[in-house]
């Protein structure tokens, strides 16, 4: 499909789209489409007709987001909720700098600061989620949160709220533990970047569910992983079972989110979906910790 044969949403000329609105045929992006229960409508026309001539009341038109979730007034609220944690915990990070052993992903304890420190073999599973908010250099969070903010932002606003967040934390835990399965148990790994990939792959997800043309997505996901597999230098090596695991894991809860549904079906498969995958995620996990045991 070529794009610049489409029309632009109404609301945002620039942005191109195949969708149109139901009720008036106005064309609409994924920020803007509104799911009904036929084809999706546009703000304006679920405003004027909330409530009116349906006999359901205003709560069985609440505007919603194409997975299905409610229309936010902020529609990058948890995007920027977690930028800011993100922010937080670097600071944090920087002003007791012997705490960041403590909530990076650490297979099996090493020795800092003459002590020895424990891993997630050991117990200390909290480590795969904590070590996705830690970033020790400046230029490492500075790059993850331009892609969260990025790629995040219009994904946040085509799955609403609780979704998006469910992409953003089991891709961070796809990634981890794919760095805990295949690196050697004493290699400290951080950063938010497995958690990004899977943003990036529920993008693509997104982008086919919406027929867009994929080229340029596809393009963006070749690019960054290139830059994976590509030194960059520095005091930091780039995780490409982070990138690679949250890409995966992304991609699947994606599938799940924006498969073609309604109603209670939709939310069944939708958090099925993250329940099959979390249940993935932690078996992996259980066979490394075996391995290590």
């Amino acid at each position: 499909m070529d794009t610049d044969r489409l029309p632009g949403c109404y609301r945002h000329p620039d942005r191109a789209t195949g969708i149109s609105c139901t009720r008036c045929s106005r064309p609409i992006c994924p920020e803007c489409m509104i799911s009904a229960s036929v084809g999706f409508q546009c703000p304006t026309c679920v405003r004027d007709g909330s409530g009116s001539g349906t006999g359901r009341g205003p709560a069985a038109h609440a505007p919603r987001t194409l997975a299905g979730g409610v229309v936010a007034a902020d529609p990058h609220l948890v995007t920027k909720v977690l930028i800011g944690l993100n922010a937080a915990v670097f600071l944090f990070g920087l002003a007791v700098p012997t705490a960041v052993v403590h909530l990076e992903l650490l297979g099996r304890y090493v020795t800092y600061f003459g002590a020895p420190v424990e891993g997630v073999s050991t117990g200390e599973y909290y480590r795969l989620l904590s070590s996705v908010f830690l970033h020790v250099e400046w230029w490492h969070i500075i790059g993850n949160m331009i892609g969260l903010w990025v790629i995040g932002g219009p994904l946040e606003a085509a799955l609403g709220r609780a979704r998006y967040l469910a992409v953003y934390l089991l891709s961070g835990l796809g990634g981890s533990a794919l760095v805990y399965l295949l690196t050697a148990p004493n290699t400290p790994t951080l950063g938010a970047s497995g958690a990004v990939f899977g943003l990036l792959g529920a993008t693509v997800v997104l982008a086919r569910r919406l027929r867009y043309e994929m080229r340029p997505v596809l393009v963006m996901v070749g690019l960054m992983l290139v830059l994976t597999f590509v030194p960059l230098g520095g005091s930091l090596t780039v995780s490409w079972q982070a990138h690679v695991g949250g890409l995966v894991t992304g991609a699947l809860v994606g599938v799940g989110m924006l498969r073609p549904a309604t109603g209670r079906t939709r939310a069944l498969i939708q958090w099925g979906t993250c329940a099959v995958v979390f249940l993935l995620v932690a078996a992996v996990v259980l066979v490394r910790t075996a391995e290590l045991t």
